[in-house]
């Protein structure tokens, strides 16, 4: 998507890629420009784009991009400038026309281009076969392809321009005029299927219209000017669906301007009701409803009459000759008397719905064909003077159909009063908007009317008659239409009559005869056989009952006495029934009285409090307005103050000033002024681009003249400076000569001088690099030095780290053997301990058996020798002890605790400090560091050395094996001496 600075830019692009055939690209460039948000404020480049975008989209037939692009202009020029809208889409129209109306006259035979249903339809598979199959195209293909496109376009440009149009109060005009343009096009083309659309579109607008009623710019139905157009818009398409003969769509275009007209509660003018009549005879015409085509008849010449004032003579009469026989037509008899329990109600509501078209308000609860009937209407037409001002031909015609009895000739006397009817009728000059009154339509209505009178003033007379005679009554038509119409009329019970072929009669009889003999032959049946039963057992004689009956007299009394008083109880109960119900129902009555009361109460209180709650609101809503009509005139007078001084008038003159009327108003005044501005500006620059280019034509000889001066004087100017450039320099050579021949004396001590400079500075340069280098020296030596010492005590460190890291190892190794040598001696210790325990016990419980045995001895009075004492035991250490006392000396003389033999050593120490260890002792621990009773240097640390940690080396025990490491052998002090460069040890901290 490429973005331009300015809209002047795209336009330029736009006709670069035109020029060299990218018209799609050049479209898709515009495309994006008018789709952008950048340019969302209207300019007057921006119409021109649209113009070119336009143009576009219909040589290149890009309906969906044309949509889009008068969607986004619509939005906006829409508060702004809604003229220019108007423009681009008439121009939009003008060039879908034009290109359509091209396409047409290049086809020879329109009738084959135009051959297809449905305009939005793609093309059949048949079609695309046989263009397949055929090598040749025909021509008609070749015309179908070259103007069915263009059509389809053009038929896609009126859908976007309605709906873009839709629902707009701006451009009401245009979307008359665009839904004019559209009917017009499928009036000529013959486009029924796009007619119906095209209908339902505009009723689909008209629903979204009422059901959004919070639009913004929505238009108001009620102002005179919207209601027009609209209603102008539905006549139209009346009409031309009425020239289609595109009947429903005829009628439901009734009904949408009847329902318009209900919308708006506003009677259109006169010309249009008459329109509305006309259409209404011709579709109940040719729908065969002709009560109601002669209800809108009598419509239509009551407006006539009553409206047009140059309706002539001639014209009313042929009016009310057509209203009398659009009257007649009527059939006399009632075809819904035998029709069901719901076709009854569909044809009430079907009344009901046509009187409301025709203008009659029905009320529901009413029979409409007892309102909307034939007898009501030809009285009306009477009492109305409709029939006085009929010709004489259709008032003898009136007169021998409804009022006269000729049974025997009234085919005779009606088939020349047809004759002439027939031929008359015509155009009506006076009343243009009315159709062509053709009388003679009627005449087949009155032949059928005329053999039904005959029909039914012949049953009257003749209860039979032969077939051929009644041909013979009926001129119009054979006896078979005849039998037609009669099987009509007798099934709508209008005459009763049989026709019976073999004899070759007519037979007419009452209208009850047949209804009767079939719905009461049952009981017909029952008193046929009653009277056979009489016949078969005869009723007695009366004397023959007294007989019976006199002897049961009393007890009959009696019977029938106690019957009345059971009745007379019976009927006192029911009175004291009917009281009791009587105050029931009187008391019901009171209740809901009272509750109706309490209704009406409550009521009469939410309507007070609904009523204060509306003056609450409306007092709000004033003081809002107040509030706002204050705004608007501070506004207005601050718009006012800004404004010019030349250019101040008053604002809103005699209208209702509201805030949102102010601000329409100023930013009109504002948009008006920025306009002027922008004139103002564009003259004077056109003036100033005049008047420069003026200027500059004048001033082009001038600054020639001057430029060819200049150039002279330069030339001479640059001659003169270049003289005068060789003289100085030939002074200046020659001066310098001079100089040169003055300084040549003195080169020899020059050069005597430099050679002095050059050996002094060599010396100086010579000691300083000497320095230097020694310098250089000296830092070397010494830093090799720092070297070797540093490299040697890290050397030092890392031994002493090992060894350290050594002697840790081994003492842990040493602590874990001690303490499990430990635990398995006092495991060994506990086992012997529990031996002597359980050894002890057992004498124990020995002694106790023997004392037991003895006192049981004893009780019995044995002479059994006494026991013998226990032995002494013998302890571990060879010592006799008492029985008795034995386990104690065995616990106490148990084995000696094991010592470890450094802690004998250590307390062979504390004991003799001045003995030596031998050579065997101190080979336990060989080069592994201190034994544990030395300190970290291999001092030994008895009670009377623990306090000197640096004893010397001499002090000590000389070490197995030539000493350990640090001992005074020989070995210790080669070490010393190498790793610190000194004999004497210096202890180290870690």
């Amino acid at each position: 998507m490429a973005n331009f600075a300015k809209p002047e830019n795209a336009l330029k692009r736009a006709d670069e890629l035109i020029n060299v055939g990218q018209k799609q690209d050049a479209l898709q460039a515009l495309h994006d420009l008018i789709t952008s948000k950048r340019y969302r404020a209207w300019q007057k480049p921006l119409e021109k784009i649209m113009f070119k975008y336009l143009d576009l989209c219909v040589d290149l037939k890009r309906g969906r991009f044309a949509k889009d692009g008068l969607i986004q202009y619509r939005i906006v020029c829409q508060q702004v400038n809604v003229s220019s809208l108007e423009e681009v889409i008439k121009h939009f129209l003008h060039l879908a026309t034009e290109k359509a109306e091209q396409a047409r006259s290049q086809a020879d035979a329109l009738e084959e281009a135009l051959d297809v249903d449905d305009l939005e339809a793609d093309r059949k598979p048949e079609d695309l076969q046989l263009s397949i199959v055929s090598g040749e195209k025909g021509k008609d293909r070749s015309d179908r392809e070259l103007v069915t496109p263009w059509f389809k376009f053009l038929w896609e440009t009126y859908r976007t321009v309605l709906e873009i149009l839709r629902n707009n109060s701006k451009l009401e005009a245009l979307y008359a005029m665009t839904a004019h343009k559209a009917f017009q096009f499928c009036k000529q083309y013959k486009r029924t299927t796009e007619f119906r659309r095209l209908c339902e579109i505009i009723r689909n607008h008209l629903a979204n219209l009422n059901k959004y009623r919070d639009q913004r710019d929505r238009p108001d139905l009620s102002a005179p000017e919207s209601l027009q157009l609209y209603l102008d818009t539905r006549f139209d398409q009346l009409k031309v669906a009425t020239e289609l003969g595109l009947w429903q769509e005829a009628f439901r275009s009734v009904e949408d301007i009847y329902g318009l007209m209900c919308m708006v509660k506003k009677t259109p003018k006169s010309s249009l009701l008459m329109v509305y009549y006309s259409k209404l005879t011709e579709i109940f015409w040719i729908s065969s409803s002709h009560l109601y085509h002669a209800y809108a008849w009598f419509k239509l010449f009551s407006l006539q009459k009553n409206f047009n004032k140059n309706l002539s003579q001639k014209d009313l009469q042929l009016i009310s000759s057509s209203v009398v026989l659009a009257a007649l037509s009527v059939p006399p008899f009632d075809r819904a008397q035998s029709a069901s329990h719901m076709e009854l109600e569909n044809e009430k509501e079907r009344n009901l719905r046509m009187a409301n078209l025709i203008g009659f308000n029905l009320e529901p609860k009413f029979e409409g064909r007892d309102m909307l009937s034939r007898s009501a209407l030809l009285s009306e037409l009477v009492s109305r003077g409709v029939l006085s001002c009929a010709s004489q031909e259709v008032k003898d015609l009136f007169h021998v159909l409804e009022h006269e009895f000729h049974p025997l000739d009234l085919g005779s006397k009606i088939q020349p009063l047809l004759e002439k009817i027939s031929k008359s009728g015509g155009k009506l000059s006076s009343a243009p908007s009315l159709p062509e009154a053709q009388l003679s339509q009627y005449v087949p209505a009155l032949e059928k009317l005329a053999t039904l009178r005959l029909l039914q003033q012949v049953s009257k007379i003749y209860q039979t008659i032969r077939i051929e005679s009644l041909s013979q009554l009926v001129p119009f038509f054979e006896f078979s239409v005849v039998e037609k119409i009669s099987v009509d009329a007798v099934k709508n019970n209008f005459v009763a009559m049989k026709v019976d072929h073999m004899k070759g009669v007519v037979i007419f009889g009452n209208l009850g005869i047949e209804s009767d003999g079939l719905r009461d032959h049952l009981a017909v049946f029952a008193e046929s056989l009653s009277k056979v039963r009489a016949m078969l057992y005869p009723v007695p004689s009366k004397a023959s009952k007294l007989a019976g009956i006199i002897p049961n007299l009393a007890d009959t009394v009696e019977k029938e006495h106690k019957r009345l008083l059971a009745r007379k109880s019976i009927i006192e109960k029911r009175k004291e029934d009917q009281e009791r119900q009587q105050l029931e129902m009187e008391r019901e009555e009171e209740q809901k009285r009272l509750k109706l009361q309490k209704l009406t109460e409550e009521a009469e209180q939410k309507r007070l409090a609904a009523e204060l709650a509306e003056r609450r609101k409306q007092r709000i809503l004033r003081e809002i307005e107040e509030k706002e009509l204050e705004e608007a005139q501070a506004l207005l007078e601050d718009t006012e103050k800004r404004m010019k001084k030349g250019k101040k008038k008053p604002f809103l003159d005699g209208e209702k000033v509201t805030k949102q009327t102010v601000k329409e108003r100023v930013l009109t005044e504002q948009l008006k002024e920025r306009q002027e501005m922008e004139k103002k500006l564009q003259k004077l620059a056109k003036t100033m681009d005049y008047l420069e280019r003026a200027k500059r034509e004048e001033a082009a000889p001038l600054i020639e003249a001057a430029y060819q001066r200049r150039l002279v004087e330069e030339r001479e100017f640059y001659e003169r400076e270049q003289q005068r450039e060789v003289e100085l320099s030939k002074e200046r050579h020659e001066s310098d000569l001079k100089e040169k021949n003055r300084l040549s004396r003195m080169l020899g001590n020059k050069e005597i001088f430099q050679a002095q400079v050059i050996s002094r500075r060599q010396a100086e340069f010579d000691r300083i690099m000497t320095e230097r280098e020694e310098r250089i020296s000296q830092i070397i030596r010494a830093r090799k030095q720092e070297r070797d010492i540093k490299r040697k005590q890290i050397y030092y460190l890392t031994i002493e780290e090992e060894r350290i890291r050594k002697l840790q190892e081994e003492e842990e190794a040493r602590k874990r053997e001690e303490a499990e040598r430990l635990k398995k001696e006092q495991a060994e210790r506990k086992a012997k301990l529990d031996e002597i325990a359980e050894k002890q016990r057992q004498r124990e419980r020995e002694v106790e058996e023997k004392g037991r045995l003895e006192r049981e001895a004893a009780l019995k009075g044995t002479n059994a020798p006494p026991a013998r004492l226990a032995e002494p035991t013998v302890t571990p250490t060879g010592t006799a002890a008492p029985a008795a006392t034995a386990p104690a000396a065995a616990a106490a003389s148990g084995p000696a605790k094991y010592v470890p033999k450094w802690k004998r050593q250590t307390t062979e120490v504390s004991s003799a400090p001045t003995a030596a260890p031998t050579p065997s002792e101190t080979d336990r621990w060989p080069n592994r560091g201190p034994p544990p009773g030395d300190d970290h240097w291999g001092n030994s640390r008895g009670p009377a050395q623990n306090t000197d940690r640096w004893t010397s080396g001499r002090d000590r025990a000389p070490p197995a094996e030539g000493g350990d490491r640090w001992g005074s052998g020989p070995r210790g002090s080669d070490e010393r001496r190498s790793a610190f460069g000194s004999s004497r040890p210096r202890p180290t901290q870690r």
